[in-house]
């Protein structure tokens, strides 16, 4: 087989058997961390929690994570992607469901707590896998097909949330958002174990490709890391100190912020649109902003991996956030609200895809499994205060704060981006 043959069978092929496998885990994974944004059309009365706090207890999932999230990924990098994420979903799938059990503002905070330490490196561990699998210039692709899993879980999830709220409440004496957290978190479970199963942890490994397949692999890989250990000597922890990993801290934090904010206040900010609708159809209507986040992200990384250029399409997904939220705050009908919450998504999300493909093009080694992590923990903070900042001071100052991500993109240098793009 002629060497391009060869790359794009290859690609094609592990393509076909990781890309919808881990995109289903993070379905799973989005699904249970934000459904409890759509449980708070009702929990939040049941359980007597003001605004306030029920904010803060939705921003409480990320004190476990912001500090079990580089440990988890270097561990990830020892143990193995295969039974580290297999232990990942089993715990959080648990500790999901038993949200259900959730009967005061102590408890509510302690889950989500729990909830974040069991999760944390399930995301910066899919990313570092896929660093794995895929060279530089195919990753804005395959990380935005990964990442669709955002956009479809909220399509799909947001009204199965709505149907189990509506159809489930008072089914065995339990409130329609404990079935909610029971249902959903099961399947994580399930998978948890499925993926001990099928998951490979490298391309060395791989068994399901040929022998020409898989040493063109290793030996494309291994290049693409020497090269990056060469030109940015970024394969120590060290580096995970940069200024640049840094600068990436603070844009991931605009978009953390946004998308959190997102996550906890699109449903309740639909339903106050719509006030007579039911949650059926709320959840119906919510689904709407993330379906059209999947097919911005998906033309955001083919446009950038095709381009080879990433700064000015993490900037352009930024404007376009910060124009939907604007367009949201100033709303002169329902519609035109839904219109700019849909942009906002389309936009946060699309950024997404595009930014993971930038430190991933200059760490390697242990410094790539701490760096992303640490990239992604602290800029969490921005989750831990997303709803908050929303709920006081209003959808401009998503706006706002969205801007600021476009302009921080800017300055993204040529040492942090491919040798293709350079």
């Amino acid at each position: 087989m002629r060497p391009p043959d060869l790359e794009h069978a290859t690609l094609a092929k592990v393509a076909r058997r990781l890309v919808p496998f881990v995109c289903l885990l993070y379905l799973l994974n989005i699904l249970d961390r934000a459904n409890v944004g759509f449980a708070r059309l009702r929990m939040q009365g049941d359980l007597g929690l003001s605004e306030a706090t029920f904010d803060l207890g939705y921003g409480m999932f990320y004190v476990g994570y912001l500090f079990f999230e580089v440990p988890s990924n270097l561990l990830m990098r020892r143990i193995g992607a295969r039974r580290w994420i297999a232990r990942i979903m089993i715990s959080w799938g648990i500790i999901s469901s038993a949200t259900m059990f959730a009967h005061d503002i102590w408890t509510f905070y302690g889950l989500r707590i729990l909830l974040g330490v069991a999760e944390a490196g399930f995301f910066p561990g899919i990313i570092l896998y896929l660093s794995y699998w895929f060279p530089d210039r195919e990753r804005g692709k395959m990380t935005a097909l990964f990442m669709v899993a955002i956009g479809l879980a909220s399509v799909f999830g947001n009204p199965l949330s709505g149907l189990i709220m509506q159809r489930l409440d008072t089914v065995a004496g339990l409130h329609g958002w404990q079935w909610l957290f029971l249902l959903e978190g099961v399947p994580s479970i399930l998978m948890g174990f499925a993926t001990l199963w099928y998951l490979t942890d490298t391309p060395r490994d791989a068994h399901w490709l040929t022998d020409e397949e898989r040493g063109w692999l290793v030996d494309r890989m291994k290049q693409e890391e020497e090269s990056r250990r060469t030109r940015h000597n970024a394969d120590r922890l060290g580096a995970m100190l940069q200024g640049r990993v840094w600068l990436l801290i603070a844009i991931y934090f605009t978009v953390a912020v946004g998308s959190n904010a997102s996550g906890a206040y699109f449903p309740k900010l639909i339903q106050a649109q719509f006030a007579q609708w039911s949650t059926l159809r709320i959840g119906l209507l919510s689904a709407l902003p993330h379906l059209c986040a999947v097919v911005g992200m998906t033309l955001f990384g083919i446009s950038s991996d095709r381009r080879h250029e990433r700064r000015w399409h993490l900037v352009a997904a930024a404007l376009l956030a910060s124009a939907g939220w604007a367009l949201a705050a100033w709303s002169p009908t329902p519609v035109i609200a839904l219109a700019g919450l849909c942009l906002a998504q389309t936009g946060m999300m699309s950024m997404l895809p595009i930014f993971w493909t930038v430190p991933t093009a200059f760490l390697t080694g242990a410094a790539a499994a701490g760096g992303i992590a640490l990239i992604n923990s602290i800029a969490n903070i921005g989750g831990f205060f997303g709803a908050s900042i929303l709920g006081r001071f209003g959808l401009w100052s998503m706006a706002g704060i969205l801007v600021a991500g476009a302009v921080l993109a800017t300055t993204i240098g040529p040492g942090m981006r491919s040798a293709d793009e350079r």
